[in-house]
C-alpha cells in the first residue's frame, strides 16, 4: 500500500470507530476484508488509527472537525506535511481536500490547553490541581506510544537468558533502571508473543511501573498471598515469581481469569483459585481496584475520551467497596497493597486516605504516584499495614 493507501485506510478505520465500533473491531474488520494489506500495512494503518485516538483533539482542531478525514488531515498538518500531498484523488487515495474543509481548519497559536494536549477539559483542570506545571508533562506523555515491556519470569530465567533468548528471535531489548525485573522491547515487539521466550514463559508482557508496584510489595517468602482483584493475571504470576510459593487469585468476574490457567502453566507458577469459604487470613493481601485506566492511556487512548464524571464516580465506589471486601482478609501484622493504574489523585491518595479512616487498624508505611514514562506507565501503590498484633 502507498502512505496515501494507507491514509485512506485509516479514514475507513476510523469513520467506523467514530460510528461506534471500538477501535481493535474496526481495524480487525477492515483488515479481514482487505486481505491485501499486508504485514506492515496492518502495522501502519494500527500506528495511524491509534496516534489519531491519542491526540484526537489536537487532530481535529487542525483538520476541522472530528470526522475521520478531519483526524487524518489534522495529523498530516500535525506533522507538518501538506495535506495534498496525500489527499490527491489518485487510485486508493483520499479525494482531494476541498476549499470547504481547508476554511475549517483551526491554526496551532490559537489552539486551547486542553485541545492541545489532547485531554478533556474537565479531567485538564483535576491534573493541574494535583500535578501543577507537571501536568503538562502528564499530559504530552499521553499523547505518544508506549514502549513494550516484558517482565522476566525470574522462576525460569534470569534477565541476561531471557534477553539472550529474545535476541535469538530478532527482538532486541534493554533494562530499565530501577525495575529488577523489566527488559524494554527496542527491535522486533510485534514478534514477541511468537518468541520462544514468551512460548516457552521466560517473559510476560507487563509494564515496567506494575512490575515495580509488585517488587517493591512486603511479599513473604511462600506466605500466603492473595491477588484479590487479579483479571488477567499478570501481576498473580509477578507476585508467584517473587515469593516462590503457591499465590490465590480471585475476581469479581470470573471471566476475566478466563486465560490464567494456561499463562500459569507457560509461567510454572502456582496459582490456586481463592474459596471464599477459606477462614484463614492472609499475610498480603494485593488489590489492583478496577479504575479509569487514566496512567495506561497511550496504549488505550479510547478510554480518555469516553470518561465522564459519572463513570469515575462510579470507579470510586467500586474501590471502596473493595477495599472494604478486602480488609479483613488481612491478618494481623499483615499487608494490604492498593493500586491502580490511575494517575488520577480521586482514585489513589484520596481512596488511600478514605480507608484509613474507615480502617484505623491500618497505618500506610508508603505511597508512590508513577506518571507516564516514570519507570511506564502511570501507577499508584499504597502499602498499608494491619496493626492490630502492635496496639494489642
Amino acid at each position: 500500500m502507498t502512505p496515501a493507501a494507507r491514509v485512506q485506510g485509516a479514514i475507513e478505520i476510523l469513520e467506523a470507530y467514530l460510528s461506534g465500533q471500538s477501535a481493535e473491531q474496526a481495524l480487525s474488520r477492515w483488515c479481514r476484508s482487505h486481505r491485501f494489506a499486508g504485514s506492515k500495512d496492518r502495522a501502519a494503518l494500527r500506528d495511524l488509527v491509534f496516534d489519531a485516538l491519542r491526540c484526537r483533539a489536537s487532530y481535529a482542531w487542525l483538520g476541522g472537525g472530528l470526522s475521520a478525514r478531519g483526524l487524518m488531515l489534522g495529523a498530516l498538518r500535525k506533522r507538518g506535511q501538506a495535506p495534498e500531498d496525500l489527499f490527491n484523488g489518485q487510485t486508493y487515495a483520499p479525494f482531494p481536500v476541498t476549499g470547504d474543509e481547508i476554511a475549517q481548519f483551526g491554526q496551532a497559536e490559537n489552539m486551547p490547553d486542553d485541545v492541545a494536549l489532547d485531554m478533556p477539559g474537565w479531567l485538564f483542570a483535576q491534573l493541574q490541581e494535583s500535578f501543577g506545571e507537571v501536568a503538562l508533562g502528564v499530559c504530552t506523555a499521553l499523547q505518544q506510544r508506549a514502549p513494550v515491556d516484558l517482565r522476566v519470569n525470574t522462576l525460569k530465567a534470569s534477565l541476561g537468558q531471557a534477553a539472550e533468548a529474545l535476541y535469538e528471535d530478532g527482538i532486541a531489548t534493554e533494562r530499565v533502571a530501577d525495575v529488577a525485573t523489566a527488559l524494554r522491547v527496542v527491535e522486533g515487539a510485534r514478534s514477541v508473543v511468537r518468541s520462544r521466550a514468551f512460548t516457552e514463559g521466560l517473559v510476560e508482557l507487563q509494564d515496567a511501573a506494575s512490575q515495580l508496584a509488585v517488587l517493591r510489595s512486603p511479599v513473604p517468602h511462600k506466605g500466603r498471598i492473595l491477588d484479590f482483584c487479579a483479571g488477567g493475571g499478570g501481576k498473580a504470576l509477578a507476585l508467584a515469581a517473587q515469593s516462590g510459593g503457591g499465590i490465590h487469585v480471585h475476581d469479581a468476574n470470573l471471566k476475566r481469569m478466563r486465560d490464567l490457567p494456561d499463562r500459569a502453566a507457560r509461567a510454572g507458577a502456582d496459582l490456586r483459585m481463592w474459596n471464599r469459604a477459606e477462614a484463614r487470613a492472609f499475610d498480603l493481601v494485593f488489590c489492583d481496584a478496577p479504575c479509569s485506566g487514566s496512567g495506561t492511556w497511550r496504549r488505550s487512548p479510547e478510554a480518555k475520551w469516553t470518561l465522564t464524571p459519572d463513570r469515575l464516580a462510579e470507579y470510586v465506589a467500586t474501590q471502596r467497596t473493595v477495599l472494604t471486601a478486602a480488609a479483613p482478609l488481612v491478618r494481623p501484622g499483615g499487608f494490604l497493597v492498593y493500586a491502580t493504574c490511575s494517575i488520577l489523585t480521586v482514585e489513589n491518595a484520596a481512596q488511600t486516605a478514605w480507608f484509613l479512616q474507615a480502617f484505623p487498624a491500618f497505618s500506610l508505611l508508603e505511597a508512590s504516584q508513577m506518571l507516564p514514562e516514570n519507570p511506564g506507565d502511570g501507577f499508584y501503590f499504597g502499602i498499608l499495614r494491619n496493626e492490630r498484633s502492635t496496639k494489642g
